[in-house]
């Protein structure tokens, strides 16, 4: 069975690029914990995906993704009356935007008594998101019933933010996403989601915030600032890797996997989070959110090549 188990909404992702003064656009994979998923597979990690899909040629095209990168699909669950979703992402100014067509998806209908919950309870590992919440009332309540069932199983939690004030409104999203990370182990805010969430703007206060709560890891990224990592015990700001970057889509996600996938080998949380660093950078160096995820031996030159 995999160590790590993620829970979530896959998106087919079409990419803008200027061709001869022509936009055109590239097809890649998204959603934020399929790609945490890939990200720590191409790390080494034993992963599993816990979603549902569409009967549809996008819906195939993942399982193949996944199949490809080693992700175990056996939580895949196929629904034939609900799609696969996409998004668009357009660059202006430098800046990406978002464009997403998800309503109704698969994923979205998922419920707990869908749920492989044998699964969650074998894994070491149970990573979900904000926006695996926000995507529809029955799938928020799976992500619920997910946690309960790996907590009751002694299965860690891995909670993301991940807000995304298009899917809801603040105010549910504070009051979930609240009540989720209470139930986590770990907690993986990112700086401006948890200003919002939060309403605090320092940064170690938001840590100590979340450490109130009840995680016992928290990694709360900070862009170039690099990431702050705690528990109980100790606090450190673990400076990022500088790149020529890219493109940033799902460097977060990829952060995440790698993360997970380096506490789950035994490293300590600063060595995780060093690590994490090193593959997000690697990760903006290219378009789209997974072509770029870097291996594990790409991370470990780039880490020998930084020392």
């Amino acid at each position: 069975m995999p160590d790590l188990l993620c829970l979530g909404e896959p998106l087919l992702e079409f990419s803008s690029v200027q061709r001869d003064g022509e936009t055109v656009y590239l097809q890649g994979y998204g959603g934020d914990t399929s790609n945490c998923a890939i990200a720590a597979a191409r790390l080494g990690a034993g992963v599993g995906y816990v979603t549902a899909v569409g009967d549809d040629a996008f819906g195939k095209e993942f399982l193949a993704l996944w199949r490809r990168e080693g992700v175990e699909v056996s939580g895949v669950a196929v629904d034939p009356q609900a799609p696969t979703g996409i998004y668009f992402i357009t660059y202006r100014d430098g800046q990406h935007e978002f464009s997403y067509r998800r309503a109704g998806s698969a994923a979205s209908r998922m419920r707990p008594e869908s749920l492989p919950l044998a699964d969650i309870r074998n894994a070491r590992m149970l990573h979900v998101s904000g926006i695996s919440q926000a995507i529809g009332d029955s799938a928020c309540d799976a992500v619920f019933a997910a946690i309960a069932a790996a907590r009751d199983a002694g299965v860690r939690v891995s909670y993301d933010t991940n807000l995304r004030l298009k899917l809801w409104p603040l105010a549910r999203a504070r009051a979930v996403i609240h009540a989720a990370m209470a139930q986590a182990d770990i907690a993986l805010p990112g700086l401006e989601d948890a200003r919002q969430l939060t309403g605090l703007e320092d940064p170690q206060a938001i840590v100590d915030f979340y450490l109130s709560l009840g995680p016992k890891v928290v990694a709360l990224t900070m862009g170039a600032a690099g990431t702050l990592v705690a528990t109980p015990e100790l606090r450190e700001t673990v400076p990022v890797h500088r790149v020529e970057q890219v493109d940033a889509t799902a460097a977060g996600d990829t952060f995440d996997g790698a993360f997970l996938a380096r506490l789950l080998t035994g490293d300590e949380v600063v060595a995780a989070a060093r690590y994490a660093n090193v593959a997000a950078a690697l990760s903006t160096l290219g378009y789209g959110a997974v072509a770029p995820m870097p291996t594990a031996a790409q991370v470990e030159a780039a880490l020998a090549a930084a020392a």
